[in-house]
């Protein structure tokens, strides 16, 4: 006589939920990953800015950015504008820390839709600085 075949032993469900969940939590890394280099890679706009470099501080509990202040201003004896902006590049951020108080030129990008701000705590990217000889703090700078 010949034995029965015993059947295999039926497969748990919380396996296949377990593997389906991973593979979700994969994915979603990965598309949140590919959004982060889509939006830091192509700006929404650029442009340049002209000031006195008020403020400039490295700053973040866990994620550390440079951030700054540029007032900006329209007439003399109005209260200046202020345009606050972000530095991706520490070579940038040590030339900014010079300048502090100085009339300053400055070159950025915006980039919208940065899921997270270990990037920085504002949209705009400044990459490059120049100094605006002849400009004080107390002034507007020369046009």
């Amino acid at each position: 006589m010949t034995q029965p075949i015993p059947n295999p032993a039926p497969r748990r469900a919380s396996g296949g939920f377990l593997r389906a969940l991973l593979v979700l939590l994969l994915a979603a890394g990965v598309a949140l990953a590919l959004w982060t280099w889509l939006t830091l890679s192509w700006p929404y706009s650029d442009g340049v800015r002209a000031g006195v470099l008020q403020k400039f501080s490295r700053k973040g509990w866990l994620c550390k950015t440079y951030e700054g202040e540029l007032a900006q201003f329209i007439v003399a004896g109005v209260s200046p504008q202020i345009w606050e902006f972000s530095v991706r590049d520490p070579a940038v951020a040590a030339d900014l820390g010079k300048t502090v108080g100085r009339g300053v030129r400055l070159h950025y990008t915006e980039h919208r839709g940065v899921p997270t701000d270990c990037f920085g705590d504002t949209r705009y990217f400044v990459d490059e600085v120049t100094v605006i000889e002849n400009a004080r703090a107390t002034e507007p700078p020369v046009r």
